[in-house]
């Protein structure tokens, strides 16, 4: 079985020019192959920039590609942080509201009674999510000794929703809240309304029911995994369109016949889920990546990258930066 020879930082070099990549600066370019991985830049990269078969045209350099990969990686890590807060405030609302709902029950969670059986699939659904929450519980009590899971069952022989939800990831804690009563989901919903007052600033008339939550939530839930596991992001779409919601989505002159599942509707639709201060930074920080990633491209347009991600053309030209 034929396999790819090693290539040394020269011969990389020395590969890329031939291919009619333009690199000003070698010594640089060496030392970020080296530590950023040729096969991620120029593999990963090169797709977005002209090109003849392998070869590069237009004067495409260097700098340009390493623009677009260290642009990509700083959007994930943004965006990842802001999903990570509004994943905060959901662990905090649906612990709480779970535990006003059962407030004398240890182990509510792990009590299928507790949970929306009106349907078979429904039941086999929420066994498995206890199921989980029991293998969790179990896990922890024996790898972590000093952890707060171990601490509760041998203080108090029981692990409030509080402690477990922390142990929860992201799909783990959605499916969990969409497994539950109608009535404890209508009331997360509703509490997320908040963060929607702050940031849509719109007197709503149509309320953020259950089903919006949940399929928001989704959607968020696949761009969080793309920017937690490193994968590419640019030219992402999550499985299906997010569930229309008029408050948010006529907002950006989104309909109902609109795609909703880019990284930018996944990107609005964070004012659902986080505080305006919090969205502020978020849509600031973008902007600004956007906007110096748009002076560092000189073979293709700025544009060209907006649209893959899902976000309108000259987005960074028509956006203000958020007070905060």
């Amino acid at each position: 079985m034929s396999q790819k020879d090693f290539k040394t930082l020269d011969e990389q070099i020395d590969i890329l020019k031939k291919r009619g990549l333009s690199i000003k600066d070698e010594e640089r370019a060496k030392k970020f192959l080296l530590s950023q991985n040729y096969y991620n830049i120029i593999n990963g990269y090169a797709k977005f920039f002209p090109r003849t078969g392998d070869n590069y045209t237009n004067g495409t350099d260097f700098d340009e590609i390493t623009s677009l990969y260290t642009f990509e990686r700083e959007f994930k890590q943004t965006l990842l942080l802001a999903i990570l807060e509004a994943e905060a405030h959901l662990r905090s609302i649906f612990s709480y509201r779970f535990a006003e709902m059962y407030p004398n029950d240890p182990y509510a969670y792990l009590n299928i009674k507790n949970y929306d059986n009106n349907k078979i699939e429904n039941i086999l659904s929420s066994a498995d999510t206890i199921s989980k929450l029991s293998q969790t519980i179990n896990y922890y009590s024996k790898s972590q000794k000093d952890g707060s899971i171990a601490h509760y069952l041998k203080k108090y022989k029981n692990v409030p929703i509080w402690v477990l939800i922390n142990y929860l990831n992201l799909g783990e804690l959605r499916h969990m809240l969409s497994q539950s009563t109608g009535t404890l989901q209508n009331k997360v919903a509703k509490d997320f309304t908040e963060f929607v007052n702050q940031n849509i600033l719109v007197n709503i008339k149509e309320p953020f029911h259950l089903e919006t939550l949940n399929s928001l939530l989704k959607n968020i839930n696949e761009v969080r995994n793309i920017c937690a596991h490193n994968n590419r992001i640019i030219g992402f779409k999550c499985r299906q369109d997010a569930k229309y919601w008029e408050p948010l989505h006529s907002k950006y002159n989104i309909n109902e016949k609109s795609e909703r599942r880019s990284v930018y509707t996944v990107f609005i639709s964070l004012q659902c889920f986080i505080s305006k201060t919090e969205y502020g930074i978020l849509h600031n920080s973008i902007l600004k990546r956007i906007k110096r990633l748009s002076k560092n491209l000189h073979t293709i347009s700025i544009n060209e990258i907006l649209s893959q991600l899902g976000f309108p053309e000259d987005w960074h030209l028509k956006e203000q930066k958020i007070d905060q």
